[in-house]
This record gives structure tokens, C-alpha cells and sequence, in this order.
């Protein structure tokens, strides 16, 4: 008897499930997709696991542009090469690669430098469309166009995902692919922002502005680097107790503060400011609360928050050059993913980094608009969703 190969799909159009944005607000409507084969520079990965980040929940909610319908949301994933487009000599159908938003070329002066993990050859961009030939790879049983995000649009069995947006990794040991996921974005961004962007050092004190994962993963990094105090910052007092997991030594909730305005609260509590403050939220008003309570001459605030688009802050210029501080924001965390995201995993492997204590939540990827519930209801950190269990 012979054995039976399954017939390759390479160089062919799939037919899968996604969960496909069509209103916005709206639960996500699970639908069979089209995915295109991938183009020069590009790989059709299958998706194993994906998670939900708040950056897909605010994207999700958008109504004018770069909210867009339809689309296919998600970001922070893991997978299997299917097949590669032309001149793609790094990876092979197989590989088990980590997609991320921010591209990494390898190639540029930017990526090629250690002071940047700005790509200039493919600049991040919040586009409905592959990053180098602006079209989709989606479309809908009837031939209409179904757009991107963030180049990645893990929501889907199969995706198309440019190569400078793919980290190839080796899962080796005990590493798990419902955990390795987190990688992806939100635990890189907060732990990359206090090695990478703040570089805490020992002994130093740390004011985090939301205890959401990307806040929870900053005081992860402050905790392995030795931060005396973490001061953890949240209108939800349960936070607290969650955020003891992760290093937290303090906590303050807004509302107790009376009539102290809350930068006032940390520079007593810090006399004087503190070395270090992160915004994980995204509002105006709390980075410049952050900026105002990171101490004079050295203090370093990071914005890790993502605010809605066109949002403003503002500062007293006579603050600015007075005061000595700085203020920098991060994607993700001032990694480079190709390089950093292997080190992170590494760090895991050896239990320093500990990844676990972020999933609260496992579920099948139908159940995708209860994962969004969750989120939005402040219930969970990270819910992964595997596609095919």
C-alpha cells in the first residue's frame, strides 16, 4: 500500500476561517475567507494560537479611518510556514514563526543599528494593506476585499504575512506555542521598554500608569532588573493583588487621591519624583501626569499607551528645559524582533521570565467575541485562542 500525501496547497488560493470585522463595535461574524498565496517577500502562515490585545479592541471600536471594514483584526500570534513567496530564502515551508506589527528588515540603517527598531525601509504604518505592494490578501466568498492589520491579521486560520513582520523561532524544551504567542507584542513591549527604553536599574523606584498586561509586563522586567519599589497605578483596586504576581510594591488609586492632583501623590510618596514612569494606558492627560511625576535631572517617562489617533499632550516649555527629564515613546519596547524576541524566549526557558502568570484564558477561536467580553470587562489579561483543538 502506498502512502497517501496530503496535496500541497502552495501556489493555491485557501479557503478558511477568520473572524471577520464588518461593523464597527459589532461582535466579530466567523466566515469563510479566501487567502491568496503569498507574493515575493511575503509567507502564508497557519495560525496555532492567537491572543487578544487592547489594541485590538481599540481598532475594533474605530468607526472613521484607521478604523476600516471589513477586516481582520488580531496581531499577537504564532504559526506554521504553509509555503513562501518568491525570494524568500529565510524561511521554509514548516518553520514555526512569530509574526509582529513592527518590521524588522535586517536590512536598512536603522535596522542594522543598535540605536533603533524603526525600519525606515518598510516604516511601521497603521495600513489596511501589506506593507510593499498596498494591497489585500483576504477576500470574502463573493470576491470582495477584506482589509489587513497591523500586517499580521492573526484572526484568521491563514494568514499572508510579509518577512520582515516574521521572527522564526525554535521551540525547544518546555516552550509551548500558547505561550510563546504572548511574544508577539504586549509582554515584548512592557518587559522590552524597562530593559531595552528605560534600562531600570537596581535599586531604582518605578511608577506604572495601568495594570493592564502591557503595564503588568513593565513591572515584570523592573522586577527581574531589581527595582527596589514598583509603584503600580489603577482605578481598579483588585489590580493590586494581581499586580503583587508581578513585582508590585505599591499600589494608588486615583480616586483615593482627593484633591491632590496624582503626580503630586507619587513625587511625595517618591520625594522627588520617581527614576522612572511608564503610561500603559494611552490618555493624554496621564503622560503628562507620568512626565510630571518622573524625577528632575534623570527621570525617564516611557508612553507605551496607545492614544485614540490625533490625540495631544502638553507641556510648559519653561518644564521642559528646566527640569532635565525625558520623555520617549516605545514600540514595542525598543526591541528588534528578529533578534530580541529568540532572547526573550531564552530567558523564559531558563525561568527568569515567567509568561505563564499572564494567560487567564484559554478558549477555541470561536469563541472569540466572548474573549473580546472578557477583555473589555477587565476580566482577563490574556485570553490565547487556539485555532484547531
Amino acid at each position: 500500500m502506498g502512502s497517501h500525501q496530503k496535496p500541497s496547497t502552495a501556489g493555491k488560493p485557501i479557503r478558511c476561517k477568520a473572524a471577520v470585522c464588518r461593523v464597527a463595535g459589532a461582535p466579530l461574524v466567523m466566515e469563510e475567507v479566501t487567502v491568496a498565496p503569498p507574493q515575493a517577500h511575503e509567507a502564508r502562515i497557519r495560525i496555532v494560537c492567537t491572543s487578544l490585545c487592547q489594541s485590538d479592541v481599540t481598532f475594533w471600536k474605530l468607526k472613521d479611518f484607521p478604523g476600516i471594514t471589513p477586516r481582520i483584526l488580531g496581531h499577537e500570534a504564532i504559526g506554521i510556514v504553509e509555503s513562501v513567496g518568491a525570494e524568500v530564502t529565510e524561511l521554509t515551508e514548516g518553520d514555526t514563526v512569530i509574526p509582529v506589527f513592527l518590521p524588522d528588515c535586517g536590512e536598512c540603517s536603522d535596522c542594522l543599528s543598535k540605536k533603533s527598531n524603526l525600519c525606515s525601509k518598510l516604516p511601521f504604518k497603521v495600513s489596511p494593506w501589506m506593507p510593499r505592494d498596498g494591497t489585500s490578501r483576504f477576500t470574502d466568498l463573493d470576491g470582495n476585499t477584506i482589509h489587513h492589520f497591523l500586517s499580521v491579521s492573526s484572526f484568521s486560520e491563514y494568514t499572508v504575512v510579509d518577512i520582515a513582520h516574521l521572527t522564526k523561532i525554535d521551540l525547544d524544551g518546555d516552550v509551548q506555542m500558547n505561550r510563546a504567542c504572548l511574544l508577539s507584542c504586549g509582554i515584548s513591549t512592557g518587559v522590552g521598554a524597562a530593559w531595552r527604553t528605560a534600562d531600570v536599574e537596581e535599586g531604582t523606584t518605578v511608577v506604572i500608569f495601568g495594570l493592564g498586561s502591557i503595564g503588568l509586563a513593565v513591572a515584570e522586567g523592573a522586577r527581574i532588573r531589581g527595582a527596589a519599589r514598583i509603584i503600580g497605578i489603577d482605578m481598579k483596586p483588585e489590580k493590586f493583588d494581581v499586580g503583587k504576581k508581578f513585582g508590585i510594591t505599591e499600589f494608588v488609586n486615583p480616586a483615593d487621591c482627593g484633591d491632590k492632583p496624582l503626580s503630586q501623590v507619587i513625587n511625595e510618596m517618591t520625594e522627588g519624583g520617581a527614576d522612572y514612569c511608564f503610561e500603559c494606558v494611552g490618555l493624554p492627560s496621564l503622560m503628562e501626569e507620568a512626565y510630571a511625576c518622573c524625577r528632575k535631572g534623570w527621570g525617564k517617562t516611557i508612553v507605551l499607551g496607545v492614544a485614540r489617533p490625533m490625540s495631544e499632550m502638553k507641556l510648559e516649555c519653561f518644564e521642559v528645559l528646566h527640569s532635565g527629564k525625558i520623555l520617549t515613546g516605545s514600540l514595542f519596547g525598543g526591541l528588534k524582533p528578529k533578534s530580541d524576541i529568540p532572547m526573550l524566549l531564552k530567558r523564559y526557558m531558563d525561568r527568569d521570565l515567567e509568561l505563564d502568570k499572564f494567560v487567564t484564558h484559554e478558549l477555541d477561536f470561536k469563541e472569540i467575541n466572548t474573549a473580546f467580553d472578557l477583555l473589555i470587562e477587565g476580566k482577563s489579561l490574556r485570553c490565547v485562542m487556539w485555532m484547531d483543538r
